[in-house]
């Protein structure tokens, strides 16, 4: 069984059957944290912490857009480690200037990865905390109909019903060779350092939950988002 795409539930979804796109774990009871297993080690390497918070986040769409000049990475500082992202201005100028001004906005301060698959993506980037929220807003950035999702490659995460390039604040990191999605989602860069820290995230992978994946194992938490112009 091949997993489901990065989804999110966003405002434009109000109305679809919960289920069909809610990929974290709200109204569960707590899991137990123990981990064993291969996600022992990385448990351990990641700082405990409490599971994140909801947050209400009600934004516009930015004004002011990055130029395709500008070299931005953004260092996403997790409890499980660091990992950096070199932001694709070129090719997604609207998704990167909607992404940095949730970074200054501190959208992401906090925020979960609720989704995490084994051999497929780990995402986060959700003030609901549970795969349902967004900042607000939707733009539509469509990708170049030759993307591939390859391993490293960091892309937004959309509703089933939103067009091709819709994104809001969720955000997903390839992990593996070729993730074999449409060009659908929006692309907002490469991973450019920090991989250790990514493979970490993966592997606490709750296999309880099949390859649908769901929350990790333990909880992992975006500290803060920081961008280096």
């Amino acid at each position: 069984m091949r997993p489901k795409p990065p989804t999110s539930q966003g405002a434009l979804a109000v109305g679809v059957v919960a289920g069909a796109f809610v990929l974290g774990a709200c109204g569960e009871d707590e899991a137990d944290t123990t981990t064993t297993g291969p996600g022992a080690a990385a448990a351990e390497a990641c700082e405990e912490v409490p599971a994140a918070e909801p947050k209400r986040v009600k934004l516009k769409p930015p004004r002011r857009q990055v130029g395709p000049a500008d070299e931005i990475t953004a260092t996403v500082e997790t409890n499980c480690g660091d990992f950096e992202i070199a932001l694709d201005r070129k090719v997604s100028p609207k998704t990167v200037s909607s992404f940095v001004q949730l970074v200054e906005e501190r959208v992401y301060d906090g925020t979960p990865f609720h989704r995490v698959v084994d051999g497929f993506v780990i995402q986060g980037g959700d003030p609901a905390a549970d795969g349902t929220g967004g900042p607000g807003y939707t733009i539509t950035e469509e990708p170049p109909p030759d993307t591939s999702y390859t391993e490293g490659m960091v892309a937004m995460a959309k509703t089933g019903l939103e067009p091709a390039g819709a994104s809001g604040s969720q955000f997903f990191v390839v992990v593996t060779a070729d993730a074999a999605l449409p060009p659908e989602y929006a692309v907002l860069g490469e991973l450019s350092g920090g991989e250790e820290t990514v493979e970490r995230i993966e592997s606490l992978a709750d296999p309880a939950l099949g390859p649908e994946g769901g929350e990790p194992a333990v909880p992992v938490v975006i500290e803060r988002i920081t961008l280096d112009r």
